[in-house]
């Protein structure tokens, strides 16, 4: 018998309720693939019909997201007075933006970067997959364990 509380399971959300969780924030970190090594960017995205829009500069996250490699992006949240957090990742390709009616239409999701500069071009990612879980944030007193006082002890 153990005296450590039960932790409740992760719900399994279902992809509208990952889509619109995705709607609640504008920010996400972009997942690629750069020469030999994976690398992750934050950018500022915002939804449209089923598929994510970011603008960014000329660069290395440009040029890995328009690349061969599939994309990832995560973004997640946390309210603060229930505790509850969530966690999506959308998985998917990134094609550029470049017909001028696109373009336009992109102007209207007010997708403003928060770095400033130059960030002419526009990438949408095409989801293949779309994935999320909701939990509750565990309190850091519930993740002793006695591996804690061990590495405490040796410290000390």
């Amino acid at each position: 018998m153990t005296n450590k509380p039960s932790t409740p399971e992760p719900e399994v959300l279902q992809p509208q309720q990952c889509w619109e969780l995705m709607r609640g924030v504008s920010v996400g970190r972009l997942a690629v693939w750069v020469l030999d090594h994976p690398d992750i960017f934050p950018i500022n995205y915002k939804v449209d019909h089923g598929t994510l829009v970011f603008r960014t500069a000329e660069g290395t996250k440009l040029h890995s997201a328009l690349g061969e490699t599939p994309v990832a992006l995560e973004a997640d949240g946390v309210n603060p007075d229930t505790g509850v957090a969530w966690s999506v990742v959308v998985k998917g390709h990134a094609v550029a933006i470049k017909l001028t009616q696109e373009v336009l239409d992109t102007v209207g999701l007010l997708l403003f970067p928060w770095q400033a500069g130059r960030k002419d071009h526009f990438v949408r990612i095409v989801p293949t997959s779309i994935t999320g879980r909701r939990f509750t944030v565990t309190p850091p007193l519930t993740w002793w364990s006695p591996l804690d006082d061990a590495t405490r002890a040796g410290l000390e």
